[in-house]
């Protein structure tokens, strides 16, 4: 199942407060500024700090341009 998209409107990003969007995979939320991924565990967003992949440490997660 999707995240859904009503849900996804109203999340944003935790630590800079902006906008996220969902990677191509779904299965995870991008906050571009941050350069942060959010994972999404059986369909829960984990929006927290600690617990995103820092994308420029591991940028093989990051959505192919």
């Amino acid at each position: 199942m999707a995240i859904d998209k009503e849900l996804l409107d109203i999340l944003a990003c935790p630590k800079c407060k902006g906008d996220i969007r969902l990677n191509k995979a779904g299965d995870g939320l991008i906050c571009d500024a941050c350069n942060l991924l959010y994972e999404i565990k059986e369909d829960i967003p984990i929006m927290l700090i600690d617990e995103a992949v820092d994308l420029t440490k591991h940028p093989e997660r990051r959505d192919p341009a």
